[in-house]
């Protein structure tokens, strides 16, 4: 992968954000959280990225989960098995 930490995107008090971020630590990744509502820098780069301004969204190298359920995001992660390995995942 081109970079060193996963990028998660969150919103402030967005329980799904919450949820991303609990299983991200139960799961030992380490992250590069970056908050898009006092970034705006961090907003336009989610938006280039994704197309969308959603959260919690997810980018390591070029696999990107936008706008997701911890489910949703463990679905799209067991069809990246290289990414799961890179970090440590257990999905």
């Amino acid at each position: 992968m081109s970079q060193a930490l996963p990028i998660l995107y969150v919103k402030p008090q967005c329980p799904w954000c919450t949820e991303a971020l609990a299983f991200f630590a139960q799961q030992g990744v380490k992250l590069d959280v970056r908050d898009v509502v006092t970034r705006m820098h961090d907003m336009r780069e989610l938006i280039a990225c994704t197309g969308q301004s959603k959260c919690p969204s997810f980018r390591y190298g070029d696999f990107i989960v936008a706008d997701f359920s911890v489910d949703e995001f463990k679905a799209k992660a067991q069809k990246r098995p290289e990414v799961c390995q890179a970090l440590g995942l257990k999905v």
